[in-house]
């Protein structure tokens, strides 16, 4: 059986640039999905930076400290769930300028 040859210059490359987020394409994705996604990533960053604060907090606490649990959500899980959603929306929204202005 022979072997494949693939030509290098052929593959396109699977990264953030060229529109792939762990190889699935996103820079095809209309304005509803970018925006849906985009507060996605933005909700699923908020709860993990929350739970991590929370776990964090929980240990600082258990060595003899008093800190408030509420600085989990204020501190920690506010900021981060913001900033990881104006970055995926910026991201996304940069795509879809591309692809509106191309067909214009």
């Amino acid at each position: 059986m022979p072997e494949t040859t693939y030509n290098a210059a052929l593959i396109e490359r699977k990264t953030l640039s060229n529109g792939y987020v762990f190889g699935a394409p996103v820079r095809d994705l209309g304005w509803f999905a970018s925006l849906l996604m985009g507060f996605a990533t933005g909700f699923a960053a908020f709860f993990g930076a929350t739970f991590l604060g929370i776990v964090s907090i929980l240990f600082w606490n258990a060595g003899g400290h008093h800190a408030d649990f509420t600085i989990a959500y204020r501190l920690i899980g506010l900021p981060i769930g913001l900033l990881c959603m104006a970055l995926a929306l910026g991201y996304l929204g940069i795509f879809w300028v591309k692809r509106i202005t191309r067909k214009a």
